[in-house]
Protein backbone atom coordinates (compact mmCIF):
# COMPACT_ATOMS: atom_id res chain seq x y z
CA UNK A 1 0.00 0.00 0.00
CA UNK A 2 1.34 3.28 -1.17
CA UNK A 3 0.50 6.37 0.65
CA UNK A 4 0.82 9.84 -0.12
CA UNK A 5 1.02 12.75 2.41
CA UNK A 6 -0.05 16.32 1.65
CA UNK A 7 -0.54 18.93 3.70
CA UNK A 8 0.03 22.85 3.27
CA UNK A 9 0.05 23.59 7.00
CA UNK A 10 2.22 22.24 10.39
CA UNK A 11 2.39 23.67 13.74
CA UNK A 12 3.50 22.25 17.24
CA UNK A 13 0.57 21.25 18.18
CA UNK A 14 -0.29 19.13 15.48
CA UNK A 15 2.90 16.78 16.27
CA UNK A 16 1.78 14.09 18.36
CA UNK A 17 -0.86 13.42 15.87
CA UNK A 18 1.53 13.39 12.70
CA UNK A 19 3.52 11.07 14.76
CA UNK A 20 0.35 8.91 15.19
CA UNK A 21 -0.10 9.13 11.39
CA UNK A 22 3.63 7.77 10.78
CA UNK A 23 3.65 4.53 13.41
CA UNK A 24 -0.28 3.51 12.52
CA UNK A 25 1.74 3.71 8.55
CA UNK A 26 4.55 1.48 9.59
CA UNK A 27 2.22 -0.74 11.84
CA UNK A 28 0.31 -1.34 8.62
CA UNK A 29 3.47 -2.11 5.96
CA UNK A 30 2.13 0.85 4.36
CA UNK A 31 5.15 2.59 2.13
CA UNK A 32 4.77 6.71 2.23
CA UNK A 33 5.89 9.91 0.40
CA UNK A 34 5.37 13.78 1.25
CA UNK A 35 4.47 16.69 -0.36
CA UNK A 36 8.26 18.42 -0.46
CA UNK A 37 7.16 21.65 1.31
CA UNK A 38 5.19 19.91 3.82
CA UNK A 39 7.89 17.36 4.84
CA UNK A 40 10.70 20.84 4.94
CA UNK A 41 7.83 21.98 7.79
CA UNK A 42 7.43 18.21 9.60
CA UNK A 43 10.90 17.93 9.72
CA UNK A 44 11.27 21.03 12.57
CA UNK A 45 9.55 18.85 14.82
CA UNK A 46 9.64 14.82 14.02
CA UNK A 47 12.92 12.92 13.34
CA UNK A 48 11.40 11.64 9.94
CA UNK A 49 13.29 8.87 7.39
CA UNK A 50 15.85 10.80 5.11
CA UNK A 51 15.37 8.62 2.22
CA UNK A 52 11.72 9.51 1.85
CA UNK A 53 10.36 9.87 -1.50
CA UNK A 54 9.07 13.39 -2.25
CA UNK A 55 7.29 15.17 -4.62
CA UNK A 56 5.94 18.51 -5.35
CA UNK A 57 3.47 18.03 -8.65
CA UNK A 58 0.98 16.20 -10.41
CA UNK A 59 4.02 15.22 -13.04
CA UNK A 60 6.50 13.70 -10.32
CA UNK A 61 3.80 11.95 -7.89
CA UNK A 62 4.27 7.95 -8.72
CA UNK A 63 1.51 6.37 -10.71
CA UNK A 64 1.67 3.65 -7.98
CA UNK A 65 0.42 5.74 -5.61
CA UNK A 66 -2.31 4.03 -3.83
CA UNK A 67 -3.90 6.79 -1.66
CA UNK A 68 -3.55 10.51 -0.78
CA UNK A 69 -3.97 11.88 2.81
CA UNK A 70 -4.83 15.18 3.06
CA UNK A 71 -3.85 16.58 6.47
CA UNK A 72 -4.99 19.87 7.74
CA UNK A 73 -8.77 20.77 6.51
CA UNK A 74 -11.20 21.33 3.94
CA UNK A 75 -8.71 23.91 2.67
CA UNK A 76 -6.00 21.81 2.45
CA UNK A 77 -8.21 18.92 0.37
CA UNK A 78 -8.99 21.40 -2.31
CA UNK A 79 -5.53 21.49 -3.43
CA UNK A 80 -5.01 18.29 -3.48
CA UNK A 81 -7.38 18.72 -6.49
CA UNK A 82 -4.10 20.10 -8.62
CA UNK A 83 -1.83 17.31 -7.47
CA UNK A 84 -4.44 14.40 -8.29
CA UNK A 85 -6.10 16.10 -10.90
CA UNK A 86 -7.67 13.02 -13.73
CA UNK A 87 -5.66 10.25 -11.96
CA UNK A 88 -8.76 8.30 -9.97
CA UNK A 89 -6.23 8.19 -6.98
CA UNK A 90 -8.83 8.39 -4.40
CA UNK A 91 -7.78 10.93 -1.37
CA UNK A 92 -8.72 10.69 1.98
CA UNK A 93 -9.49 13.74 4.49
CA UNK A 94 -8.00 14.06 7.72
CA UNK A 95 -9.14 17.03 9.68
CA UNK A 96 -6.27 18.86 11.38
CA UNK A 97 -8.79 22.07 10.95
CA UNK A 98 -12.37 23.48 12.54
CA UNK A 99 -15.10 22.43 10.27
CA UNK A 100 -14.16 19.34 8.37
CA UNK A 101 -17.16 18.35 5.97
CA UNK A 102 -14.34 17.25 3.45
CA UNK A 103 -11.86 15.85 5.70
CA UNK A 104 -14.20 13.39 7.04
CA UNK A 105 -11.83 11.90 9.60
CA UNK A 106 -11.19 13.50 13.13
CA UNK A 107 -7.48 14.12 14.10
CA UNK A 108 -7.85 11.12 17.38
CA UNK A 109 -9.14 8.58 14.66
CA UNK A 110 -6.36 8.52 12.60
CA UNK A 111 -5.14 4.99 14.13
CA UNK A 112 -8.36 3.57 13.32
CA UNK A 113 -8.77 5.15 9.80
CA UNK A 114 -5.15 3.62 8.68
CA UNK A 115 -6.13 0.09 9.84
CA UNK A 116 -9.70 0.32 8.19
CA UNK A 117 -7.99 1.59 4.62
CA UNK A 118 -5.12 -2.00 5.07
CA UNK A 119 -8.14 -3.84 5.49
CA UNK A 120 -10.37 -2.27 2.81
CA UNK A 121 -13.21 -1.62 4.99
CA UNK A 122 -14.17 1.93 3.21
CA UNK A 123 -15.83 2.66 0.49
CA UNK A 124 -14.91 5.21 -2.35
CA UNK A 125 -17.42 8.34 -3.53
CA UNK A 126 -16.92 10.74 -6.71
CA UNK A 127 -17.88 13.88 -6.24
CA UNK A 128 -18.70 16.11 -9.77
CA UNK A 129 -16.47 18.72 -10.24
CA UNK A 130 -17.00 22.30 -12.37
CA UNK A 131 -14.84 22.57 -15.79
CA UNK A 132 -14.38 26.09 -17.11
CA UNK A 133 -13.91 25.34 -20.73
CA UNK A 134 -14.60 28.91 -21.86
CA UNK A 135 -12.41 31.43 -21.69
CA UNK A 136 -9.35 28.22 -21.88
CA UNK A 137 -6.76 30.58 -21.23
CA UNK A 138 -7.15 31.63 -17.91
CA UNK A 139 -6.31 28.45 -16.39
CA UNK A 140 -4.83 26.28 -19.07
CA UNK A 141 -4.65 23.09 -17.00
CA UNK A 142 -6.32 23.75 -13.97
CA UNK A 143 -9.69 24.81 -15.34
CA UNK A 144 -12.13 22.39 -12.81
CA UNK A 145 -13.46 23.33 -9.26
CA UNK A 146 -14.32 21.10 -6.38
CA UNK A 147 -16.61 23.33 -4.45
CA UNK A 148 -17.40 26.52 -6.89
CA UNK A 149 -16.65 29.03 -9.57
CA UNK A 150 -17.47 32.30 -8.33
CA UNK A 151 -17.45 35.84 -9.91
CA UNK A 152 -17.37 38.75 -7.84
CA UNK A 153 -17.03 42.78 -8.51
CA UNK A 154 -13.54 44.04 -8.41
CA UNK A 155 -14.59 47.68 -7.21
CA UNK A 156 -16.38 47.99 -4.16
CA UNK A 157 -18.34 51.30 -5.33
CA UNK A 158 -21.31 49.20 -7.20
CA UNK A 159 -23.06 46.20 -7.78
CA UNK A 160 -21.99 43.63 -10.61
CA UNK A 161 -24.62 42.88 -13.06
CA UNK A 162 -24.20 39.12 -14.28
CA UNK A 163 -26.49 37.88 -16.83
CA UNK A 164 -26.83 33.91 -16.74
CA UNK A 165 -27.99 31.43 -19.72
CA UNK A 166 -28.41 28.03 -19.10
CA UNK A 167 -28.13 25.91 -22.42
CA UNK A 168 -28.31 29.06 -24.11
CA UNK A 169 -31.90 29.71 -22.34
CA UNK A 170 -31.62 33.34 -20.51
CA UNK A 171 -32.50 32.55 -17.09
CA UNK A 172 -31.65 35.94 -15.26
CA UNK A 173 -29.70 39.12 -14.63
CA UNK A 174 -28.21 39.44 -11.81
CA UNK A 175 -27.56 42.84 -10.19
CA UNK A 176 -25.46 41.78 -6.81
CA UNK A 177 -21.80 41.35 -5.01
CA UNK A 178 -21.30 38.40 -7.23
CA UNK A 179 -22.86 34.55 -8.62
CA UNK A 180 -21.68 30.97 -7.23
CA UNK A 181 -22.05 27.80 -9.26
CA UNK A 182 -21.54 25.30 -7.12
CA UNK A 183 -21.41 21.33 -7.43
CA UNK A 184 -23.17 19.69 -4.16
CA UNK A 185 -19.82 19.15 -2.27
CA UNK A 186 -19.86 23.14 -2.76
CA UNK A 187 -23.17 23.58 -1.57
CA UNK A 188 -22.01 23.39 2.03
CA UNK A 189 -19.11 25.71 1.67
CA UNK A 190 -19.64 29.48 0.09
CA UNK A 191 -23.10 28.76 -1.51
CA UNK A 192 -24.51 27.69 1.59
CA UNK A 193 -23.67 31.17 3.54
CA UNK A 194 -25.06 33.04 0.68
CA UNK A 195 -28.21 30.82 1.55
CA UNK A 196 -28.02 28.52 -1.29
CA UNK A 197 -29.76 24.76 -0.55
CA UNK A 198 -27.95 21.72 0.50
CA UNK A 199 -27.52 19.21 -2.12
CA UNK A 200 -26.68 15.35 -1.75
CA UNK A 201 -22.81 14.41 -2.90
CA UNK A 202 -24.88 11.81 -5.27
CA UNK A 203 -27.21 14.19 -6.77
CA UNK A 204 -26.50 14.83 -10.49
CA UNK A 205 -27.33 18.58 -9.65
CA UNK A 206 -25.62 22.09 -9.69
CA UNK A 207 -26.71 25.02 -8.08
CA UNK A 208 -26.68 28.73 -9.24
CA UNK A 209 -26.90 31.19 -6.05
CA UNK A 210 -26.19 35.31 -5.97
CA UNK A 211 -24.31 37.04 -3.38
CA UNK A 212 -26.76 39.92 -1.63
CA UNK A 213 -28.66 40.25 -4.71
CA UNK A 214 -30.57 43.55 -4.74
CA UNK A 215 -33.67 41.76 -6.02
CA UNK A 216 -34.88 40.23 -2.77
CA UNK A 217 -37.18 37.84 -4.89
CA UNK A 218 -34.39 35.94 -6.42
CA UNK A 219 -33.64 33.15 -4.77
CA UNK A 220 -31.09 30.12 -5.62
CA UNK A 221 -31.66 27.89 -8.55
CA UNK A 222 -30.67 24.48 -8.58
CA UNK A 223 -30.67 22.65 -12.66
CA UNK A 224 -28.76 19.45 -13.90
CA UNK A 225 -25.03 18.92 -13.64
CA UNK A 226 -25.51 18.35 -17.60
CA UNK A 227 -26.23 21.63 -18.42
CA UNK A 228 -23.87 23.91 -20.26
CA UNK A 229 -23.98 27.60 -17.94
CA UNK A 230 -22.69 30.74 -19.81
CA UNK A 231 -21.97 33.93 -18.01
CA UNK A 232 -21.90 37.20 -19.34
CA UNK A 233 -21.05 40.59 -17.04
CA UNK A 234 -22.33 43.82 -18.77
CA UNK A 235 -22.82 47.19 -16.85
CA UNK A 236 -20.66 49.36 -15.69
CA UNK A 237 -17.34 46.85 -15.04
CA UNK A 238 -14.90 46.62 -17.36
CA UNK A 239 -12.66 44.30 -15.08
CA UNK A 240 -14.15 41.39 -12.41
CA UNK A 241 -12.86 38.81 -9.95
CA UNK A 242 -12.95 34.89 -11.23
CA UNK A 243 -12.35 32.16 -8.65
CA UNK A 244 -11.85 28.73 -8.72
CA UNK A 245 -12.19 27.08 -5.57
CA UNK A 246 -8.92 28.74 -4.15
CA UNK A 247 -7.31 29.94 -7.78
CA UNK A 248 -8.13 33.42 -8.70
CA UNK A 249 -8.19 35.89 -11.61
CA UNK A 250 -9.22 38.97 -13.06
CA UNK A 251 -11.17 38.46 -15.86
CA UNK A 252 -11.40 41.09 -18.62
CA UNK A 253 -15.62 42.66 -18.99
CA UNK A 254 -15.55 40.88 -22.71
CA UNK A 255 -14.89 37.53 -22.01
CA UNK A 256 -17.96 35.18 -21.77
CA UNK A 257 -17.58 32.23 -19.18
CA UNK A 258 -18.72 28.39 -20.10
CA UNK A 259 -18.76 26.35 -17.42
CA UNK A 260 -19.67 22.61 -17.51
CA UNK A 261 -19.46 19.27 -15.74
CA UNK A 262 -15.78 18.11 -16.03
CA UNK A 263 -15.31 14.53 -17.38
CA UNK A 264 -13.67 13.44 -14.41
CA UNK A 265 -14.47 13.27 -10.92
CA UNK A 266 -12.77 13.22 -7.30
CA UNK A 267 -12.71 10.29 -5.68
CA UNK A 268 -13.02 10.52 -1.84
CA UNK A 269 -12.10 7.95 1.05
CA UNK A 270 -15.47 7.25 3.02
CA UNK A 271 -15.14 5.35 6.24
CA UNK A 272 -17.30 2.62 7.77
CA UNK A 273 -19.48 3.96 10.02
CA UNK A 274 -20.02 7.19 8.42
CA UNK A 275 -22.87 9.08 6.33
CA UNK A 276 -23.52 12.29 4.54
CA UNK A 277 -26.43 13.12 7.03
CA UNK A 278 -24.39 12.20 9.90
CA UNK A 279 -22.05 14.15 8.88
CA UNK A 280 -24.01 17.34 8.44
CA UNK A 281 -26.04 16.70 11.81
CA UNK A 282 -22.58 16.89 13.46
CA UNK A 283 -20.88 19.97 11.90
CA UNK A 284 -23.70 22.02 11.35
CA UNK A 285 -25.04 21.20 14.99
CA UNK A 286 -28.34 19.73 14.09
CA UNK A 287 -30.37 19.15 16.75
CA UNK A 288 -28.38 20.56 19.60
CA UNK A 289 -30.52 21.16 22.13
CA UNK A 290 -29.20 22.79 26.16
CA UNK A 291 -32.34 20.28 27.17
CA UNK A 292 -31.08 17.28 25.52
Amino acid sequence: MNIALFGKDFSGERTPFFKLLLESLISANAQFLMYKTYFEQVRNYLTLPENITLFTNHSDLPITTDFIFSIGGDGTLLDTLPIVRDSGIPVLGINMGRLGFLSSVSKHEIDQAVAAIANGRYSLETRSLLLLSEPASLFPDLNYALNEVTVFRKEATSLIVIQVFVDEVFVNSYWSDGLIVATPTGSTAYSLSAGGPIIVPSAENFVITPIATHNLSVRPIVIPDKSIIRLKVVGRHTKFTLSMDSRMAIVDQSYDLVIRKAPFGLRLVQMEGKDYFGTIREKLLWGLDIRN
